[in-house]
């Protein structure tokens, strides 16, 4: 499997509920047959945007697949940012190797 990709959801948002967390956990699952979620400690994420700091709490969804499909992938993080009614939701793609 040479893909790990990991999606940065955010949950302070109210739409960043643990539904709509459930919800792309389950899909993951139905379509890689498996992901993790890292939630029991939210991750707090910070940027600067037209001179604000904004933030995020955030819980990390991860998963591993042989091949990277850009198009799915693509069309996925925009059906996610709606959802979330987020500008960006940062997905993010590292080639691994299984030892």
């Amino acid at each position: 499997m040479p893909y790990l990709v990991e999606i940065l959801l955010p949950v302070s948002h109210p739409r960043g509920s643990r539904t709509n967390v459930d919800l792309v956990r389950d899909e993951l699952a139905a379509k890689f047959g498996g992901v993790t979620l890292h939630v029991n400690s939210p991750a707090e994420g910070l940027w600067c945007a037209d001179g604000e700091i904004e933030q995020d709490r955030i819980v990390v969804a991860e998963l591993m697949t042989p091949d990277l499909d850009r198009a799915w992938w693509s069309s996925y993080r925009k059906k996610l940012e709606a959802r979330f009614r987020q500008e960006e939701i940062v997905i993010r793609v590292i080639e691994i190797e299984r030892l």
